[in-house]
């Protein structure tokens, strides 16, 4: 991992979580991080299905499981995540 790097998001892409949410939750957080000069310090990733498909859409930061990610409340983990964190 480069050494610039001090965060991870992963989001699943898997069929379910993708087509409950997560095509546009991709979205929100790429810009989120985008808006907040913070996308070269973040792994951010989508990956495939961890059969976590009935808590879905998941995503996950810094090893912290996030489920039922909606529209509505994506942007409040983000903020209360990366507000607490530094990405320096």
């Amino acid at each position: 991992m480069d050494a610039r790097v001090t965060h991870k998001i992963l989001i699943c892409l898997g069929s379910s979580c993708h087509s409950r949410g997560n095509a546009d939750n991709l979205k929100i957080i790429k810009d989120f991080l985008k808006e907040r000069q913070i996308e070269s310090r973040i792994d951010f990733r989508g990956h495939l299905c961890n059969e976590m498909c009935k808590r879905g859409p998941v995503i996950e930061i810094d090893d912290i499981v996030f489920e039922g990610i909606t529209q509505s409340n994506i942007n409040s983990i983000l903020s209360n995540h990366f507000d607490k964190t530094t990405c320096i």
